[in-house]
């Protein structure tokens, strides 16, 4: 029981002893965890060649499933004995889910799989007790498909490799310049145009290579509902991201009307190719907020408020995330109409027009029980109290966040992009920004010591961004996010003591264990020696930073 990832609170196992699973092993469920229960058949009863068969609830040689309101709601606490079988108990299906999660890390790799390698071996069970429960309640992944996207089944399995490290929450990056990636019923040209550039730069923006193929695609209506669902089951809440009022040209592309029409030909603008922060952005306009509530409106339907219900808080499938980030201001500056608005409303200039645009859609979606989060520069001009923000520009944005009283989730650039690079020297493929290593990764620290103790209930928990401009297939994203991300697992969930006193040798002495596990998935990780041939990019240009990054 000494090698789950992440950590658990306490574990205490007898080494001499193990509980087996074998072909007679029976599965008692009690109400309410019948999602437990469709999974362990699903998925370690497919790895393993077990049955699984329904039993009585006494069954010497069983997997009982039980849920107990003493446990906090995520918390479980599993316990194998011999002669009893395996229990599990969770305060909530959620709770009872986490617990199956660590029973199949305690059967090893092959439980992993997706077909038994060997279907007549003995499975055991280390004969134990586990007590566990998360530190921090959002335990969250941004997945941006924008830029490169992402097919339907991708998702899906990353929400699978989500749940084997016990993270709730899939941030879900579906807009930007470089694309549109979800169906609009009453706007089809959104992704009929908006899905798809002709080309696209190959590496850092200052490369001069270029891949000359179209690249896009979308998500229908239903492979929306299809992946709220399927995170549903696994207690994973996705939150949407349509991006306002910068990063926007896929949209304006689609229809030109959005832009700023009396300083820019924005008829003759594309889905870019390229990347950074795009000059053009929305226009101010009464039109541009009714679009955008219309796309609001369905995206409401899609992603319902109540589409994680379990866990006992509930509350992070109401969220909305309308982006808020890198809008230039030139063109409102250079735009007749947007000074007009700027008049109109007694605003100071074009940072209080953006905070008057993000305001409405704080507005709106408040006025229809949902909440707002944006990246943090939303912060600038006022939210309202429900809003919550995305520090991502190091610690400052949550800090002012957390201290006006908004809620917090920690992603801070400097620590938890996985853009970024994992290590010096040319090997590392394209390689953006400051080094994270795998051992940066587990010294990050979500609360901030400026903040008190009730400025510090404010942080909601931590999420690790995976940014794709320079990440061209699953295999990139792999490389990107593993190891790291179950480093950032363990942050999340774990109790862990301060960034310095952290055993980072014991951590690594489990990841031996769970490369095992990575394997079994199909996970493209990066080696811990280096990236093996196949995963290098020689010659692409990317953007390393050198030094430590600042705070």
């Amino acid at each position: 029981m000494t090698d789950v990832i992440p950590a658990p609170r306490a574990a205490a196992g007898s080494p001499d002893r193990a509980v087996p699973l074998d072909r007679g092993t029976t599965l008692w469920a009690a109400e309410g965890t019948g999602g437990t229960e469709r999974w362990l058949r699903g998925t370690l009863g497919s790895a393993l060649g077990l049955p699984l068969p329904s039993g009585a609830e006494d069954d010497p040689d069983s997997v009982r499933l039980r849920l107990d309101d003493s446990l906090e709601p995520e918390a479980y606490r599993l316990a194998a004995v011999a002669g009893r079988g395996v229990e599990i108990r969770g305060g909530s299906p959620a709770g009872v889910f986490w617990g199956a999660q660590t029973l199949r890390q305690l059967l090893g790799p092959d439980a992993f799989r997706r077909a038994p390698l060997r279907p007549d071996a003995a499975h055991a069970v280390p004969a134990g007790v586990i007590e566990d429960a998360p530190r921090f309640r959002w335990r969250g992944l941004m997945l941006d498909v924008a830029r490169h996207f992402m097919p339907k089944d991708g998702v899906l399995r990353y929400l699978d490799l989500m749940a084997a490290h016990k993270l709730n929450v899939l941030h879900f990056h579906l807009t930007d310049d470089q694309g549109w990636r979800i169906e609009i019923k009453r706007y089809p040209r959104l992704t009929e145009v908006g899905s798809w550039r002709a080309r696209t730069r190959f590496g850092h923006r200052a490369s001069p290579l270029w891949e000359d193929k179209p690249h896009g695609g979308h998500y229908t209506q239903d492979d929306i509902r299809e992946i709220v669902a399927y995170a549903a089951e696994r207690h994973i809440a996705v939150v949407p991201e349509i991006d306002v009022p910068g990063h926007s040209q896929a949209a304006i592309a689609a229809y030109p009307e959005l832009g700023n029409t009396d300083v820019v030909d924005t008829a003759a603008l594309t889905v870019w190719d390229d990347w950074g922060v795009n000059p053009n952005v929305l226009a101010p306009a009464d039109t541009t907020l009714r679009f955008y509530e219309g796309v609001f409106e369905e995206l409401l339907e899609l992603f319902p408020a109540d589409a994680v219900t379990s866990t006992g808080f509930a509350g992070f499938s109401r969220f909305v995330h309308i982006g808020g980030d890198e809008c230039p201001k030139e063109q409102w500056r250079a735009s007749p109409t947007a000074q007009a608005r700027i008049a109109e409303l007694g605003l100071a200039g074009e940072d209080e027009l953006q905070a008057w645009f993000v305001g409405h859609f704080d507005a709106w979606l408040t006025a229809r029980g949902r909440r707002l989060i944006g990246w943090d520069e939303i912060l600038e001009g006022g939210l309202a109290a429900g809003a919550a923000v995305s520090s991502w520009r190091g610690y400052a944005g949550g800090i002012a966040a957390a201290r006006a009283g908004h809620d917090v989730v920690m992603c801070p650039e400097q620590e938890v992009y996985l853009d970024h690079r994992q290590a010096p020297g040319e090997d590392e493929p394209v390689p953006i920004g400051f080094v994270r290593t795998l051992e940066d990764v587990y010294r990050f620290e979500p609360v901030p010591p400026e903040l008190d103790a009730a400025e510090a209930r404010h942080v909601l928990g931590a999420q690790a961004n995976v940014w794709t401009e320079v990440m061209e297939d699953q295999a990139r994203v792999d490389y990107q996010a593993f190891p790291r991300l179950a480093a950032f697992a363990e942050v999340a969930w774990s109790a862990l003591p301060a960034s310095a006193e952290r055993d980072f040798a014991d951590f690594e002495r489990r990841m031996t264990a769970h490369y095992g596990r990575l394997e079994a998935l199909g996970v493209r990780y990066r080696p811990p020696t280096g990236p093996h041939p196949w995963q290098r990019r020689p010659g692409i240009l990317g953007r390393p930073l050198d030094g430590p990054p600042p705070r």
